[in-house]
């Protein structure tokens, strides 16, 4: 079988991506889908830190 490019998923944001032919509407659903991954990750994060600081304060540390 040949090395072929699988197709993207239909709204899948690629970092780097040429931005030329997107419209105006396109960037700014864009814009507003990476705004609400940060906030996602952010949660994320944050929970992380809340754990990792909870068992420093009950094993100390290292």
């Amino acid at each position: 079988m040949f090395d072929e490019e699988k197709p993207r998923p239909v709204g899948e944001i690629v970092l780097g991506e040429d931005l030329y032919d997107f419209s105006v509407e396109d960037l700014t659903k864009r814009i507003d889908a990476l705004r609400e991954e940060i906030t996602r990750i952010e949660a994320a994060r944050d929970e992380k830190r809340r754990g990792l600081d909870a068992a420093s304060a009950i094993f100390g540390k290292s």
